[in-house]
């Protein structure tokens, strides 16, 4: 039937097409991530690409992204990016069995923007960054000329009277497996040659060790730690400390070669430290507290560790800096990532006396890189936006009215003090504990201002005090429960912090843009 010849004739073509684009997009990302081995790992198209998408995304979606993926944010954004790719890629391998030239250049057109991503990169190093892009894309465009023609043939021999259709079909399956062991073996060089990049970083990090802080912690109050199952840990374990950053790629920094520099507004002596001078000066450890502002009431991006580092007041006042107060002529501290971040701390904050570092350690080892290593500073008191940067390397004194921060840039507020919170740990949401004694516990924080009260209601009832653990420093959060006789039915539980000011904590709920989120955490349960 000639009909349904011609049908399964069309059919076949459309899927080889599709074959064709595909191999073709997968040949270009796997040169392209050889060629960025060569040059730079993090100049690779996804990575720069991935990064301009989370740069121009407005901060509703990406504070949106956040509360829904977590941690998986970024593995959700690449896996989109590919997805994306990939309905291309099919589209101009059909488009390519008419026009193959055309189905070619758009391949290139992909190049292209791959290309002007990565020059617009904060952490661009220069012309270099766009041949992973170029070349993963002149090898894209040509496989995608070859594979579509011998699938025109193959489809074209099919339709002959000359018997040749099996030999063209072989010619296609020939070239299609061809491309796919070659665009394999680039990519797996590639992903070597990338994993080179980062081994000086990864042998710095474990010949690193970490000198005794000349200002040791204070000793945690016996009874920090609450002996109640569900409740978080006092100190968070490096493996479970949250991570919310925008870095799709995790940099690897060799910590011998890196270097920080102290210039800007108000610094009449600027100064660039390496990590061993660092590492030479007396050193401060002490129990912090940190908190994202993306964290929702009830949220998990908060956690505490015990960090070592250098006072960062000193620092400043070497170089010669003064605080606002003081006549210091810079009111903003621009803390700068060598991927290209930028966050914007006060500087009467850093200077005013609170345990501002430039931390180096970590729950006792060098920070991980998941968590800035070799450097990173922390500011008491503050949301991670405006004080927390990672992987460090450059400090600007400057002013809030000359200078616009990444998350500024955003929508985000300027400053942004960590405001007060309690969240309930144990029930969780829509649990049935027995009726009965039910311990409820958690955790509350209101960094330099230290939590005095936490109080619980049940349903519409009175608000009644929660026992206390022992508070460590006004710096880091504090554990609570109380126990409640619990009675059949349905239960909403609701808790409220007091800070060490005699503020209680707020009922008026705020979304986390643009200073943080505000309100009391509650949760239901039904008791059987």
């Amino acid at each position: 039937m000639p009909g349904v010849s011609s049908f399964r004739s069309t059919l076949s073509l459309a899927a080889l097409g599709a074959l064709s684009g595909l191999l073709a997009a997968f040949t270009a990302l796997a040169v392209a991530e050889l060629v960025a081995g060569l040059v730079r790992p993090a100049a690779g198209p996804v990575t720069v690409v991935g990064g301009t998408v989370v740069d121009r995304t407005p901060a509703e979606v990406k504070d949106f992204a956040i509360r829904t993926f977590g941690e998986n944010d970024k593995n959700v954004l690449q896996l989109g990016i590919l997805g994306v790719l990939a309905l291309i890629a099919v589209g101009l391998g059909m488009l390519s069995l008419r026009h193959r030239r055309a189905g070619s250049a758009g391949v290139l057109l992909f190049g292209i923007v791959g290309a002007a991503a990565a020059l617009s990169r904060p952490d661009s190093t220069g012309i270099g960054d766009v041949l992973p892009s170029i070349v993963g894309a002149l090898a894209g465009s040509l496989a995608l000329y070859v594979l579509a023609s011998e699938a025109t043939a193959s489809t074209v021999a099919e339709n002959s009277e000359g018997g040749t259709a099996g030999w063209s079909r072989r010619g296609f399956l020939t070239a299609a497996g061809v491309t796919a062991a070659a665009a394999t073996s680039a990519g797996v060089i590639g992903r070597f040659l990338s994993g080179r990049e980062g081994q000086g970083a990864v042998a710095s990090r474990e010949s690193l060790v970490l000198p005794k802080p000349s200002s040791p912690a204070p000793t945690v109050p016996a009874g920090t730690q609450l002996k109640v199952p569900g409740v978080t840990a006092f100190t968070t374990a490096n493996r479970n400390f949250y991570r919310v950053d925008t870095a799709l790629t995790v940099p690897k920094v060799d910590a011998r070669t890196w270097r920080l520099r102290i210039h800007g507004r108000g610094v009449t002596r600027p100064r660039t430290y390496t990590l061993d001078q660092l590492l030479a000066r007396p050193l401060i450890e002490r129990d912090i507290t940190l908190t994202c502002v993306s964290n929702e009431v009830g949220g998990p991006y908060v956690g505490n560790a015990r960090w070592l580092g250098v006072p960062l007041a000193d620092l400043l006042q070497e170089a010669g800096v003064r605080p606002p107060s003081k006549g210091g002529r810079a009111d903003q501290l621009v803390a700068r990532s060598v991927d290209g971040m930028t966050l914007g701390s006060p500087v009467e904050d850093v200077m005013d006396g609170r345990d501002a570092m430039l931390a180096v350690g970590m729950n006792g080892e060098p920070l991980p890189f998941d968590h800035g290593f070799p450097v990173r500073m922390l500011v008491p008191g503050l949301y991670g936006y405006v004080s927390a940067c990672k992987w460090i390397d450059s400090i600007e004194l400057t002013t809030f009215d000359s200078y616009d921060p990444y998350w500024v840039k955003r929508k985000w507020a300027r400053k942004a003090p960590i405001k007060t919170q309690a969240r309930i740990d144990t029930p969780k949401p829509f649990a049935r504990p027995a009726a009965g004694t039910v311990i409820i516990a958690g955790v509350a924080w209101a960094q330099r201002r230290g939590i005095a009260r936490v109080e619980i209601r049940i349903d519409d009832g009175p608000w009644k005090y929660a026992d206390l653990a022992a508070q460590d420093t006004v710096d880091t959060w504090r554990q609570w429960s109380y126990r409640w006789q619990a009675t059949p039915g349905g239960h909403s539980i609701t808790v409220r912090a007091t800070d060490g000011t005699g503020q209680v904590q707020t009922d008026q709920r705020t979304r986390t843009i643009p200073d943080g989120a505000s309100g009391r955490h509650s949760v239901f349960v039904t008791v059987p």
